[in-house]
């Protein structure tokens, strides 16, 4: 029976990726990341409405892991501002070094996590755009959630608004909190560290670093404990469709190209045939020499000896 990869993760066969095509490839998905973020604002009012709805859903299910936690980090700085840092950076840092280290050290895996992580990254996307949620930060006081990194901005570079340097907080959607990529991409990293780690410290964090990634996005007061499962979700629908996306974007490649190829000859269904006029050339023979004069009614008879072929006689003298 054929060994099967496991869909999104397995190795790939065929030519080694190169940075050249890779890296404009993920700036591009990276920009509308980004652009989409900005584009699907959304109305305030009902991104509030949907916080409030999740935030009573985990009331009702007696999920209360945010309140805790966020009263944690913010009576102990030494929690808070590392969890402040943590969020602020290490999923635009970490992402891209595990794609980089499966890039250089694990090529068979890397074209299969890269599609895998695209695909889950357009799908958050979607929830952003369809789903504008605020997050417990933004929430009124009433609801017992503090802004940790408006809290604890003076250790950091960023401002009141979100994880952005300071004076650019207008710059990104604080409502795109459902679902957490923040959560996702972490996940995403555990998941090819622990396939492909030799080591364990991969090992380790593969497990400690998604862990440690929603709590502290539940501890910053940034998203509801949902919105990390909503991210693991993603990812785990991402993990199903990218077969399917490495498919399309195959046979789109092959039928560019066919139309891109130039059409053959009818009829032409060999190698073509080497011709050489006046030429000939026979079994074991390096140089082609001349085809016999005397084949050619138009030779003169003062036809050199190199012309009548190797056995002809020399003329009289």
């Amino acid at each position: 029976m054929p060994q099967t990869e496991t869909p999104g993760t397995g190795a790939v066969p065929g030519t080694r990726p190169r940075w050249w095509t890779e890296l404009p490839l993920i700036l591009l998905v990276y920009g509308c990341y980004t652009a989409g973020r900005l584009l699907a604002r959304g109305n305030v009012s009902s991104a509030v409405d949907h916080g409030l709805v999740i935030l009573r859903a985990e009331q009702a299910l007696y999920l209360n892991a945010e309140h805790p936690l966020n009263r944690l980090f913010t009576a102990e700085p030494w929690i808070g501002v590392p969890a402040d840092f943590w969020y602020a950076s290490l999923h635009y840092l970490v992402t891209p070094a595990v794609l980089v280290w499966l890039f250089r050290a694990h090529a068979e895996h890397y074209r299969a996590a890269r599609t895998w992580l695209m695909t889950s990254t357009f799908i958050g996307l979607i929830g952003f755009i369809l789903l504008p949620t605020c997050p417990p930060r933004l929430l009124s006081p009433a609801h017992g959630f503090v802004d940790t990194m408006a809290h604890y901005s003076a250790y950091g570079w960023w401002g009141g608004e979100a994880s952005a340097p300071r004076g650019m907080g207008g710059m990104t959607n604080q409502y795109a909190a459902m679902p957490s990529l923040h959560v996702g991409w972490a996940l995403f990293c555990g998941v090819m560290l622990w396939r492909c780690g030799r080591t364990r410290w991969a090992r380790a964090a593969a497990v400690g670093y998604p862990l440690v990634t929603a709590i502290v996005v539940m501890g910053t007061a940034n998203h509801y404990f949902l919105d990390a499962v909503a991210g693991a979700a993603v990812m785990g629908a991402g993990l199903l469709l990218a077969p399917y996306v490495t498919r399309g974007a195959t046979a789109a490649r092959l039928r560019l190209g066919t139309r891109a190829a130039p059409p053959r000859a009818a009829g032409n269904t060999g190698p073509s045939p080497v011709v050489s006029a006046g030429c000939q050339t026979s079994a074991g023979e390096r140089i082609p020499r001349q085809r016999d004069s005397r084949l050619d009614p138009a030779a003169g008879t003062d036809a050199s000896p190199s012309e009548a072929g190797d056995g002809a006689a020399a003329p009289a003298r």
